[in-house]
């Protein structure tokens, strides 16, 4: 489990060099530290490294230390890419361009930390947010951190921050948008393609990347030609994460997304050896072996076929790590220890999931897309196909889908807008009244009002990076990749138009293009999802007593964020409740068990015993 605490302070004050030397000895007398870069106002630390995956690469003339993994832009596309060692002539670049020439030249998963004598120091947070980033501030020093416990267990002279009720409401209402706040008080978070200026005794935020921005370089390119071009990106940042690898676990339910990572690690692309792994359960929709085996025959690998977890009961959910944010147990709970077992058992050091296809390739029902040709290109030859594409897309009538284009285009409402409306069991009361604040909005959305609808939607989800630590498993996880959420991919997919993505009025209609001669035709043509709904109730029904006094007794009903009365009627009639709001109770659930955590603080068991 990689993971990294730095300080960084203004040089010249005594008061602050002295409490940064004190944090550093400490740090220092923990036995699986050490110490990756000392520099003017900066002291890095790292455990957990190894070497190719994630590791410290100083860079020449002590210009400061990269944390994770980096790739060259150049080297994109090769068969092997070359290790990181950046020339002094590259550290000079990177450092003169404040940052911006890591994010132009390079990427993967990464911290940068520059030392900028005698001005301070700026840490960079790559584009697609892999590594968790998070700061606060200490007798005049700032604290940067990716996993909080760190700092709880191993600096106990620093008080344990308080939830900040205000942000946790916000949190709970606009979750997906992900501005620098956290449920904490005192405790920040760095953006995706964000850098944090520690100068003078200030820090200052400034994005270096913007998603918006990058949507709004809408590419010309046709389909036909952006086929290709997503199929060889894709295929080139896949082999780049395999590379990095011997052994490694591949998620595969036998979607899309996973089964297009699949073909591009298959036998003849990568020296990795790499073992599929099928999770299923009973119920509608939960068993997708046979779209599994179509996909690993293809691709000439193993398939490991494993019921979801059984075992996994609501106490397990209160085991959880003190974050900066509450956590979410239910893409866990029926395979966190699974994967972890099987990683032991076949030697693999990594698992790699398809995450984050549903937001890249456009797998959005509605008819934004064809709002979106009529935002960009107008009212010409090309909208009655886009409009035709758009029906078929969001399953609707043609004269519907026109009504729904053309009142897209005169209300012209935000994604964010419509944010909480799915929520059953808050209190509307306790919820904010005016509009998102500052530190829960995503910068990167202020600047997005006049993107097309549905570029907008897909933007403010790649906003998110997903979670990169298990706060269940801890150590016992291993490494997670999600590759296609890498900046080269990520960048390509908001250039391109939404209707271009969704070309022939289906959900990754671009995607299922470029990669058809590489999937079993049942998986390209394939409608239909995977899902979990049936494990999610039957784990609600075997842990309800628990959930029940959890939710009715808990910190959300005491703090009035819950309605107590939408909770008891929703629990006493779980037969009958929908899908929708069992992953809502689910969602407070886990809330709730993240709060119960941060009441017995320090009096829980170490975070990183297991």
């Amino acid at each position: 489990m990689f993971r990294y605490i730095a300080f960084a302070w203004h040089a010249n004050s005594p008061s602050a060099a002295a409490a940064s030397l004190r944090l550093g000895q400490a740090i220092n007398a923990q036995p699986t530290w050490q110490q990756a870069f000392a520099g003017h106002g900066l002291q890095v630390f790292i455990t957990g490294a190894r070497r190719g995956v994630n590791e410290a690469v100083v860079l020449p003339d002590a210009a400061g230390v990269l944390l994770g993994k980096v790739f060259r832009r150049t080297d994109l596309g090769h068969e092997q890419p070359a290790g990181f060692t950046p020339t002094r002539e590259e550290a000079r670049h990177i450092g003169r361009s404040g940052g911006q020439a890591l994010i132009a030249d390079y990427w993967g998963r990464y911290i940068a930390f520059l030392a900028r004598d005698p001005a301070g120091t700026l840490i960079l947070r790559d584009p697609s947010g892999a590594l968790p980033c998070f700061h606060m501030q200490f007798a005049g020093v700032t604290i940067i951190f990716s996993w909080l416990e760190d700092v709880l267990t191993s600096l106990p002279c620093i008080p344990a921050p308080s939830v900040d009720w205000q942000g946790l409401a916000e949190h709970i209402l606009y979750r997906k948008i992900g501005g620098r706040g956290t449920a904490l008080e005192g405790t920040r978070k760095l953006l995706p393609g964000e850098a944090l200026a520690v100068e003078d005794g200030a820090v200052r935020p400034r994005l270096l990347w913007n998603a918006a921005d990058i949507a709004r370089q809408a590419t010309s390119l046709t389909p036909a030609q952006a086929a290709p071009q997503l199929r060889a990106t894709v295929r080139a940042c896949a082999r780049a994460w395999a590379s990095c690898h011997a052994r490694l676990l591949l998620r595969l339910s036998g979607g899309v997304d996973s089964s297009i990572l699949l073909s591009c690690l298959d036998e003849d692309s990568t020296p990795a050896t790499v073992i599929c792994v099928n999770y299923h359960s009973a119920g509608p929709d939960s068993d997708e072996r046979a779209y599994a085996r179509l996909a690993a025959a293809r691709a000439k690998r193993l398939l490991v076929e494993r019921e979801r977890d059984q075992g996994f009961r609501l106490e397990h959910a209160l085991d959880v790590a003190r974050t900066p944010e509450p956590s979410s147990y239910v893409g866990r709970a029926g395979i966190g220890r699974l994967d972890a077992a099987l990683a032991r058992q076949h030697h693999a050091e990594a698992v790699f999931t398809g995450g984050g296809g549903d937001q890249l390739f456009f797998e959005l029902r509605g008819c934004w897309p064809a709002a979106d040709y009529l935002h960009t290109r107008g009212l010409n030859a090309g909208f009655l196909a886009a409009l035709l594409d758009a029906a078929r897309l969001g399953r609707v009538s043609v004269w519907r889908a026109l009504r729904l284009v053309l009142a897209s285009r005169l209300t012209r409402t935000q994604p964010w807008d419509a944010a909480g409306t799915h929520l059953t069991l808050i209190d509307p009361g306790s919820l904010p009244r005016h509009g998102v604040r500052g530190k829960f909005l995503h910068p990167a959305l202020r600047s997005g009002d006049h993107l097309p609808a549905g570029k907008a939607r897909q933007a403010m989800q790649l906003l998110v990076p997903l979670d990169y630590y298990d706060p269940y498993q801890r150590e016992s996880a291993p490494e997670m990749v999600n590759p296609l959420l890498s900046q080269p991919v990520i960048e390509l997919c908001l250039r391109l138009p939404t209707y271009v993505l969704t070309h022939g009025g289906q959900g990754r209609g671009l995607a299922r293009q470029a990669f058809a001669a590489d999937l079993p035709v049942e998986i390209a043509r394939r409608r239909t999802k995977g899902s979990m709904g049936n494990h999610l109730r039957l784990m609600l029904h075997r842990s309800s007593v628990l959930a029940r006094s959890l939710l009715l007794e808990g910190e959300l009903v005491h703090h009035g964020l819950l309605d107590r009365a939408k909770v008891e009627q929703a629990m006493s009639s779980m037969s009958t409740t929908s899908l929708a709001q069992h992953y809502e109770i689910h969602a407070c659930l886990g809330i709730e068990a993240w709060l119960q955590r941060w009441s017995r603080g320090s009096l829980g068991r170490s975070s990183m015993s297991h």
